[in-house]
């Protein structure tokens, strides 16, 4: 029997195929029933309830409501800033030529998933806490991330990559006024 994990939108499962298997969401197999989706790839499963899918959209939230049972907050601080390096280099290019309206759009959504993951990594913070605990980090690429570089998974530090993740959007929206 397959792994089986449980997502909150599809957007999540597919950044966790993204995260786990170098980039391989785009080979991954889709199957819809009546009340869920099953995303697989390899020997791995991700449940996507139509339920959490259908909440996730209507509130507007990238990757789902509540805390992600797949994606642990370190491994959202490093989807954080890959967005964020994606979206740095797209809007450099773009000024050179902003006559791409899918180049504009790409930009912007990388800011808007980098700004998005943060506030993932914030959901995992106990009320008033400066720092995660350690067992928040089940990954072994969180808790890499943890150990060697553990002043990028603080509250300060992610308000603050939020808050910039939020004014480059805006920046970029009034600099290409659109």
């Amino acid at each position: 029997m397959p792994e089986r994990g449980l997502a909150r939108s599809l957007v999540e499962a597919y950044v966790y195929f993204d995260l786990v298997a170098g980039g391989g969401s785009h080979r991954a197999a889709v199957e819809q029933d009546e009340d869920s989706w099953v995303v697989r790839l390899g020997g791995t499963e991700v449940l996507v309830p139509q339920e959490a899918e259908d909440v996730a959209r209507q509130a507007e939230l990238t990757f789902g409501s509540g805390l992600s049972e797949l994606i642990d907050p370190g491994q959202w601080v490093l989807i954080a800033a890959t967005y964020a390096s994606r979206a740095l280099q797209g809007a450099l290019f773009f000024a050179a030529d902003p006559s791409d309206p899918e180049a504009y759009g790409k930009v912007e959504a990388d800011w808007l998933f980098a700004a998005d993951a943060v506030a993932e990594a914030l959901k995992f913070f106990p009320a008033d806490a400066a720092e995660l605990p350690p067992d928040a980090f089940w990954s072994e690429m969180g808790r890499a991330l943890r150990e060697s570089e553990p002043h990028r998974v603080t509250r300060q530090k992610l308000e603050g990559d939020l808050a910039f993740y939020r004014r480059s959007l805006d920046d970029f929206h009034r600099l290409h006024d659109r």
